[in-house]
């Protein structure tokens, strides 16, 4: 033994608790092994007390129908990683092309058995709630997407019983690419979708900077405009009780759950 080691006897101590600083609710989100986008825009739409949690799935940065396919199997996993010895309010998968080509319902089931406490929920359930709670039924779409994963969001924007008046995609193929897609591209091309007849205007991927013209946007076009993280972190707050407000990106975050027919 090291000479130098001497025992330590700590002085008990009457040790005072409080509920943490994440006291009001923990969400937690699994994103792609890529991703640059999702984490800064969680962070910015977190409230005082709301603790956000990640964990990442295996996926190549080459987004093609096959590649998101190949995710799935990663999924579980991820989300057993999101604070293993605590508990979560709400349990999100970020990736929309990846709910649209794996599937809604097997993306909720994996993240149910992995934190079964916690409400799970994905980016386009988010999208789904929050296209329903500003009255959109006519929407444009615009994203980043190759045509053959935009063909998915398509169907799957109908499935839910959107009328898709238009869906334009950038055809690119890396998330390098979509992350650094300028904002004021954004704003102007998600402005060149808008038609009369459009209800809304969403527009779809989280790795896009889009949280940062959401409100300019908006405000050129004069009607709601959903995009991805926005409508996923909204959904998440709503599911774990929290209603605040928040300024500055959107018409959707003045909506509390009274607003909109849920619970509380």
């Amino acid at each position: 033994m090291n000479e130098n080691f001497e025992p330590v006897t700590s002085k008990p101590y009457q040790v005072r608790f409080d509920n943490g600083r994440h006291h009001r609710a923990k969400l937690g989100f699994v994103v792609l092994a890529m991703e640059q986008t999702v984490e800064d825009d969680v962070y910015k739409l977190a409230p005082p007390g709301v603790g956000v949690h990640f964990s990442r799935v295996p996926m190549s940065n080459d987004a093609t129908l096959d590649t998101l396919r190949q995710m799935a199997g990663g999924i579980e996993g991820a989300a057993r990683l999101l604070l293993p010895d605590d508990e979560l309010d709400a349990c999100c998968f970020t990736c929309n092309c990846g709910v649209m080509v794996i599937g809604e319902e097997p993306v909720m089931a994996a993240l149910k058995r992995a934190k079964s406490e916690a409400e799970p929920t994905t980016v386009m359930t988010g999208v789904v709630r929050a296209l329903q709670a500003v009255k959109a039924k006519r929407i444009v779409v615009g994203t980043p997407y190759l045509d053959e994963v935009n063909a998915h969001v398509r169907a799957f924007l109908r499935s839910k019983d959107f009328e898709v008046l238009d869906i334009q995609g950038l055809n690119l193929r890396t998330n390098q690419e979509i992350d650094t897609v300028e904002p004021e591209f954004l704003l102007e091309f998600g402005a060149s979708l808008d038609r009369p007849d459009a209800d809304a205007l969403f527009i779809c991927c989280g790795a896009l900077r889009s949280l940062d013209i959401v409100g300019a946007l908006e405000a050129r076009i004069g009607k709601p405009v959903i995009v991805s993280n926005q409508a996923m972190m909204w959904d998440c707050l709503r599911r774990a009780g929290i209603d605040d407000v928040i300024e500055g990106y959107g018409r959707l975050f003045q909506l509390r759950r009274r607003d909109v027919g849920l619970a509380g």
